[in-house]
């Protein structure tokens, strides 16, 4: 785990490597998460080895969890376990879902995907299902990504955009990764989607897998 890197007041970032990565994977084995202290709530974004020093922070304020995708419960029923923080997460793949997106059949898919299911089945955990164009109650705006439940958050207040798996730097600078998108899935389609992010004062880009970058590179990434 790397060392906790205080990005602007009261936003953080740190790197851990991911347990379910296996070598030949695109995508490097060390992956982001970040934390928002926004006076009332902490925010954990898609977090994997939490710093002792930000679990700290949630003794003074309300843990919250949010995942710009369901694969990315990493940690998320530990972390809920341990501070009975509510979790916002867009929906699982239904069957359906996934004989669309894989070509496979009913009986390959059959039960859905098993992200975040604990939460489905009211395990543990408060469960807030959220969808592009979704304004949550925790003062964040989703927009669409390259999926349905893979999706690009705005954060006014700090002026940063977190962008789940649709965005991202594989070694060859931050892009959309085209090994990422579905067959039938274009660059400009979901560019188009998140062109609005651009009207907006973003400062800062938190990918999952990449280190932090600038409004400059989303330009470029959605050019």
């Amino acid at each position: 785990m790397s060392a906790v890197q205080e990005l602007k007041s009261g936003l953080w970032h740190w790197k851990a490597r991911h347990p379910e990565w296996t070598p030949g994977q695109h995508w490097d084995q060390v992956v982001s998460s970040y934390a928002l202290d926004d006076g009332e709530r902490l925010l954990l974004f898609d977090p994997l080895a939490v710093p002792s020093e930000i679990l700290e922070l949630a003794t003074d304020r309300k843990p919250v969890i949010v995942l710009t995708a369901p694969w990315h419960e990493r940690e998320a029923r530990s972390l809920v376990e341990r501070l009975a923080a509510p979790v916002f997460v867009p929906p699982p793949d239904t069957q359906e879902d996934l004989m669309h997106k894989y070509g496979i059949t009913a009986e390959q898919a059959a039960g859905g995907s098993p992200d975040v299911a604990w939460l489905l089945a009211g395990d543990s955990g408060e469960a807030h299902f959220y969808s592009a164009g979704d304004r949550l109650p925790i003062e964040i705006e989703a927009f669409p990504g390259r999926e349905h439940n893979d999706l690009v958050l705005w954060i006014e207040s700090v002026g940063a955009v977190v962008c789940g798996d649709t965005l991202a730097d594989f070694g060859r600078g931050f892009e959309m990764p085209a090994e990422w998108l579905r067959k039938g899935v274009t660059h400009e389609q979901v560019a188009a989607g998140l062109r609005p992010l651009l009207k907006l004062p973003v400062e800062l880009v938190l990918p999952a897998h990449g280190a932090p970058t600038d409004r400059a590179a989303l330009e470029r990434a959605l050019a």
